[in-house]
């Protein structure tokens, strides 16, 4: 005769498995506390269940009822509290970390993101400061639609590279950089952007504004003083060179680009252009004024710094090859990755003049020794294998798209504004006319709209020599994620039709 079967331990008789009320809870019922989320209001006004628990979580992250790095729940806990499926709550957890908002890591869940917490002075402080500020509508120029990194591409690239990479490669090796990346740079840069140099001439640094620090340096023991920079430009790279010390000479701008038929006069050693695209007028400078600027640097022993930061991106002219291409031996070419790829790489290259190479070289290896090697493998790989050539490629459709729509919005619903700088490159200037709002002003009326972006004026290195400038917005339109850009869109224009 069979007896019943017992749990180990318990008395005849007992039930086979505790009450449900005692049985230990799944894991996924512990991962994250409870929220509170009100998705009636949204729905009832005709929002989609994603986009209105996307509305949601953002507010609820604004607000401050959740703080950076507060733990939310599973996927599949806060799918049950609100009564739908849990791919929803997995496609808004993933666009939401897409723009920054939340962050995701493999076994840790999703938390809140940490954000610098807005300031009252405003966007300009915080980038000064080295840190984005926070808005609903990032619109800050600068950098790409960070959900196009080619993620799969650059791993494919980076196992293939990790495959056949030699074991030295991992050992301390030259300040120049990893030979793969600088033969692949070579080759690349002399087919796209008509850069004359060779491997031993090109140095890999993290980031153009290292690179540029390292040049400061150099040209200070060179016995420079001076550097021409400019107008209007990035304050961060003018930071450098002074903190390097050395002074700067602002060169006016016009339509045709930077006056480099002033360097005669401005007592400098050294010029930091942007020539392919203005930075941020988006102006292109004249090939006269090129071959001024590089007359002036043989007869005075000085030296062109080209910052072709967003080179790969024009739509609606020729390309302009590199200007390095008239003078390698007077011109130094500095390109980057933070545009085509991602900022978070720290990727850049200088191309140098062969008196340059040695003191840049030597001042890399007491800054840093070396830039880490196995992104380095990774992106020689990518631009080998073609894989960069087409990514980039799929970029510039992209962005061409943004800037249209944003073009067309603009003529449609704030057709007293001005854009300019659009042939090229990843942002534009909405110029107002005279009479509207100051451009202070302006900026107060974006910030309360939920807007992240800067004023032209932020850019200008002597406010004395613009002083009857027109207020100005600078729109960095290749930042938001394609979900995030008609919001972003839509309060801007609001912004621009009562300015």
């Amino acid at each position: 005769m069979s007896r019943p079967r017992t749990t180990p331990g318990a008395a005849p008789g007992a039930p086979r498995s505790a009450p449900r009320e005692t049985r230990a809870a799944a894991p996924w019922t512990a991962f994250g506390g409870d929220l509170h989320l009100d998705l009636g209001e949204r729905r009832a006004a005709g929002a989609g269940l994603r986009a209105a628990l996307e509305d949601a979580l953002r507010e609820a992250v604004q607000d401050g009822r959740l703080a950076p790095g507060a733990r939310l729940p599973s996927s599949r806990a806060l799918g049950e509290d609100l009564g739908i499926a849990r791919n929803t709550v997995v496609e808004a957890y993933g666009q939401l970390t897409a723009e920054g908002w939340l962050s995701s890591r493999q076994g840790s869940g999703t938390t809140v993101a940490e954000r610098a917490a807005p300031r009252p002075a405003g966007p300009a402080v915080g980038v000064r400061a080295g840190h984005r500020p926070t808005g609903r509508h990032d619109l800050l120029a600068g950098r790409p639609d960070l959900s196009l990194f080619p993620r799969s591409a650059w791993l494919a690239s980076a196992r293939r590279a990790l495959a056949v990479a030699p074991h030295e490669a991992f050992d301390y090796g030259s300040p120049l950089g990893r030979i793969e990346l600088r033969r692949a740079l070579a080759d690349y840069l002399a087919r796209v952007r008509g850069v004359r140099t060779d491997p031993d001439r090109l140095l890999v640094c993290a980031g153009f504004g290292q690179g540029l620090a390292l040049l400061a340096a150099a040209l200070r023991e060179r016995g420079v003083e001076r550097v021409a920079v400019e107008t209007y430009g990035l304050p961060p790279q003018r930071d450098t060179l002074r903190a390097a010390g050395l002074g700067l000479a602002p060169l006016p701008l016009d339509c045709a680009g930077a006056r480099t038929d002033l360097l005669a006069g401005a007592g400098a050693g050294a010029v930091l252009l942007t020539p392919a695209h203005q930075f941020p007028t988006g102006a292109a400078l004249a090939a006269e004024r090129r071959a001024a600027a590089v007359r002036w640097a043989r007869e005075h022993d000085g030296y062109v710094i080209e910052d072709d930061y967003d080179g790969e991106f024009r739509y609606d002219r020729q390309p302009l090859g590199a200007m390095q291409a008239l003078a390698p031996d007077r011109v130094v070419y500095g390109g980057t990755a933070a545009k085509s790829l991602a900022p978070g790489l720290r990727l850049a290259w200088l191309a140098l003049p062969d008196e340059l190479v040695e003191p840049v070289a030597r001042l890399k290896a007491s800054a840093d020794t070396m830039s880490p090697v196995i992104d380095q493998l990774t992106f020689a790989e990518l631009i080998t294998s073609g894989r960069y050539d087409r990514h980039v490629r799929r970029c510039r459709l992209h962005y061409r798209r943004r800037r249209d729509l944003l073009v067309a919005a603009l003529a449609d619903r704030a057709p007293h504004v001005r854009v300019t700088g659009i042939a090229a490159g990843l942002h534009a200037v909405l110029e107002l006319p005279p009479g509207s709002l100051p451009e202070p002003e302006l900026m107060d009326r974006a910030r309360a709209a939920g807007l992240v972006l800067t004023g032209l004026g932020w850019y200008l290195a002597d406010r004395e020599l613009a002083p009857d400038a027109p207020p100005a917005l600078v729109v960095g339109y290749a930042t938001p994620t394609d979900r995030a850009f008609p919001a972003a869109l839509d309060a801007l224009c609001g912004v621009l039709r009562t300015a």
